[in-house]
């Protein structure tokens, strides 16, 4: 699987890679800190191609928080193959996905924030959104980079295909309404 790497914002990295099969490109982004963090791990079948392009920014095994806006397979399919490979690494997640989905799926107990707790990695603070529904699953979220102003929302904007959603500068804004589709990348307010 051919996964492109661009930095997206300061130590801020999309993962892309693009199926033919489903006509989507699915994304995985690295921010690159003092206590790393992974967002999405993607399918569980494409681990060994996503482990292989984090490497490339950084160590695997040092990754610190792994987060996922809903659970789904392309989310978090992967999450306990992470969890293996990283032993400091916490699944930050809502109160509902650490409760209902984690506890039974994860190999590791998650760590659940709040609506608008926050979360540093070092150079970075997150803020964590909860939004039921938003996508679609009751344990949605959003994770808003205020160092960066990056929002991590996945599916509120976007469009289908190959390197779906990217403008000229590499973003786009939140609520842009030029598609039907929902963002898979960060956007920048």
């Amino acid at each position: 699987m051919d996964i492109a790497i661009d930095e997206i914002a300061a130590e801020t990295f999309r993962l892309s890679s693009y199926s033919p099969e489903a006509g989507l490109t699915f994304n995985q982004f690295v921010v690159r800190d003092q206590q790393p963090l992974l967002y999405h791990t993607g399918f569980q079948r494409a681990f060994s191609s996503t482990r292989d392009a984090v490497a490339t920014l950084l160590d695997p095994a040092k990754l610190r928080w792994i987060g996922f806006s809903h659970f789904e397979p392309d989310e978090c399919g992967a999450l306990n193959n992470w969890l293996a490979i990283a032993p400091s690494a916490t699944v930050v997640t809502s109160t509902v996905g650490a409760s209902v989905m984690l506890e039974d799926f994860a190999d590791r107990p998650a760590r659940a924030l709040m609506d608008g707790e926050r979360l540093d990695t070092g150079a970075h603070t997150f803020e964590f959104l909860s939004t039921p529904h938003l996508p679609h699953g009751w344990d949605a979220s959003l994770l808003f980079d205020e160092t960066e102003r990056t929002l991590f929302c996945v599916r509120s904007v976007s469009a289908p295909g190959r390197g779906a959603g990217r403008r000229r500068n590499g973003y786009r804004r939140a609520g842009s309404g030029d598609d039907g589709f929902h963002a898979r990348q960060p956007v920048r307010p």
